[in-house]
């Protein structure tokens, strides 16, 4: 697994520099931020309400048109760098690793980069929002399933508390474990997908990252949380 990993890196190093530079400059287009402007007399989202530049703070301070857009907008950006990672990578080969394990490492490798550029974007002073959408995104072009299982986390959580940052947390944390146990039982041991152990490690590795990363984005979240001052989902009535 070391060895292969290592030749990967020599070999295809500009291919992975190449999805990831483009990742994340589709993440850093922010569409709560440029949808505020044009329904909200060019105030920024970051000035209003939470601070958030995300969907629920739209929602919550301009209302559903722009929020939906919002959500459209971050959503697509994860398909649309899990796409272009995975045409540059379907054109790469190496010795022992099944193609579509290759395939999957540039989708995995575009995502995480456009998360990247969602919370820290070039174009808007690396302030941004908490890629939960597009996580979401990313998470269906790699994996429905897991995605599936981990959207159900978050459904429960969110219509029994009205709580949409508590909904993200918990799923966040489930994220990883579903990915292990697809991945190994589903794909390793099963027939499923042709995955090897080493791509079961890896991706549950990238997904404790993305976990860790969502999570710490939260971390606001967590204290208000933590002290009974969390709001519940509203929707802006102007």
């Amino acid at each position: 697994m070391e060895v292969q990993a290592v030749n990967f890196l020599k070999l295809y190093w500009f291919q992975m520099a190449l999805v990831a530079a483009v990742g994340y400059l589709i993440g850093s287009v922010s569409f709560s931020i440029l949808f505020t402007r044009q329904f909200k007399n060019m105030e920024d989202i970051r000035n209003l309400g939470s601070g958030n530049a995300g969907f629920t703070n739209v929602l919550r301070s301009v209302g559903f048109w722009p929020a939906f857009l919002t959500m459209l907008g971050d959503f697509s950006k994860g398909i649309i760098a899990c796409l272009f990672g995975r045409m540059i990578f379907s054109q790469i080969s190496l010795a022992g690793v099944p193609t579509f394990c290759i395939v999957q490492y540039g989708m995995y490798i575009a995502g995480v980069a456009c998360l990247v550029g969602h919370v820290y974007p070039c174009f808007f002073d690396l302030r941004g929002g908490k890629a939960v959408l597009t996580a979401f995104s990313m998470l269906i072009m790699t994996d429905w399933h897991v995605a599936a299982l981990s959207f159900s986390v978050f459904l429960i959580i969110v219509f029994t508390t009205r709580l949409v940052s508590l909904g993200s947390i918990l799923a966040a944390v489930s994220y990883p474990i579903f990915t292990f146990c697809v991945t190994y039982f589903c794909d390793y041991l099963g027939a499923r997908r042709p995955a090897t152990f080493g791509y079961t490690v890896i991706v549950t590795t990238a997904a404790v990252l993305i976990s860790v990363f969502v999570i710490y984005k939260h971390k606001k979240n967590l204290v208000r949380l933590l002290n009974g001052e969390e709001k519940k989902l509203t929707m802006a009535t102007k």
